[in-house]
């Protein structure tokens, strides 16, 4: 690494971990103060809501950070420009995207991070976030209750066929009461009725079943055709994970929820595979959750293209000028976010224009600027 990276990084890196430890530290200040009622509501004791402000502190990174690295671009590329450093160094043949590389190195590792955050710390999270709030105020049986699905049904239509089951353990995987439908090409028909199942060794087990088979033809009958204790059934493609999906998606389709960080992208993957064919507004919706999950780690990277014309002008500029460039441009960029949003899933805009609208339009806007500075 060159000494002229160095240097930049170093100028960098350090408002950025102040600007990201205050915004933590006020943001979390915050959310105690709005919801002290409910913690005093749910008996929590200090180190439970220390747990609990711990355990939701990586899906606020998904809005603070990016902010942070805009802030300390800014604050860092202005402290610049005000002591003529900038020019000193164009002046020297470094052009501005040479300048800027180690910057950009910066926003896509945090976007790739963000990205890795997002998908397989978040999840985890926010339910370790939702046991520590209710800790204190359920008892045994009811932790045990909130674990269980009741009457959950999946259709995998591309296998054709129909899950109903009583009873679905969101923990363990475990199901009780089912009856697994199954259409066969020829339009001859399989039922299995089962006490328990698990998923195990890659293919479901269940136990005490009862199959029952129909032949094609418009006068065939449900006949029974095995009655045994155990049945291993390999050829089945629905995991836990798919139901978890299922339950996960089927909520977020019934009260249209806005927030981008709930449901994760093998989840949506998943419910897209077992349903190959939705209805318009809900292929929508999902679609534009799918888009918007792979969109929002970038504006790390976006944030330094637009930092970069903003804070690399010469001359000498009061270091507030930043700070409120910042806030600005973050007060754009997300009413655009959720303006895109909003149109994605209510079928207005395609789907993967919803989601990147933002990116676009600013990472477009940011490029034609950077062209001409001087």
């Amino acid at each position: 690494m060159r000494l002229l990276d160095r240097y930049l990084l170093r100028d960098l890196l350090l408002p950025f971990g102040f600007c990201l430890g205050g915004f933590l530290i006020f943001w979390s200040a915050g959310e105690l103060i709005g919801e002290l009622s409910e913690f005093q509501k749910a008996r929590m004791r200090g180190l439970d809501i220390a747990e609990y402000c711990l355990a939701q502190a990586p899906e606020k990174m998904m809005i603070l950070l990016p902010v942070a690295l805009l802030l300390a671009l800014l604050y860092a590329l202005t402290q610049h420009a005000r002591h003529n450093e900038i020019t000193a160094i164009r002046s020297a043949g470094v052009s501005l995207w040479r300048l800027a590389a180690p910057y950009l190195g910066v926003g896509l590792l945090l976007s790739l991070v963000l990205l890795a955050v997002n998908e397989l710390v978040v999840p985890r999270t926010t339910l370790v976030a939702e046991e520590v709030f209710t800790r204190r105020t359920r008892g045994a049986g009811e932790a045990q209750e909130r674990k269980l699905v009741r009457n959950l049904g999946l259709t995998n239509a591309r296998e054709r066929r129909i899950w109903q089951i009583g009873s679905f353990n969101l923990e363990t995987g475990e199901m009780k009461q089912l009856l697994i439908t199954e259409t066969q090409r020829d339009k001859s028909l399989t039922k299995f009725r089962a006490e328990r199942g698990i998923y195990t060794n890659g293919g479901w087990a269940f136990f005490n079943v009862q199959e029952l088979r129909r032949a094609a033809g418009p006068d065939a009958a449900l006949t029974p055709s095995v009655y045994t204790n155990y049945l291993f059934k390999a050829g089945f493609t629905e995991t836990p994970d798919g139901f978890r999906s299922e339950v996960k998606i089927a909520a977020g389709l019934t009260v249209r929820k806005a927030k981008r960080a709930d449901i994760p992208i093998g989840d949506l993957v998943d419910y897209l595979r077992l349903h190959p064919q939705l209805e318009p507004r809900d292929a929508a919706w999902i679609y534009t959750k799918l888009h918007g999950r792979l969109a929002a780690p970038w504006t790390c990277f976006v944030v330094v293209l637009i930092a970069l014309p903003f804070g690399a002008v010469s001359g000498r500029r009061n270091v507030f000028v930043g700070v409120a460039s910042s806030i600005f441009i973050f007060f754009a960029f997300y009413v655009l976010s959720a303006l895109g949003l909003a149109l994605g899933a209510a079928a207005w805009l395609p789907p993967w224009l919803a989601a990147w609208l933002p990116n676009l339009v600013f990472g477009s806007a940011a490029f034609l600027l950077i062209t001409r500075v001087r």
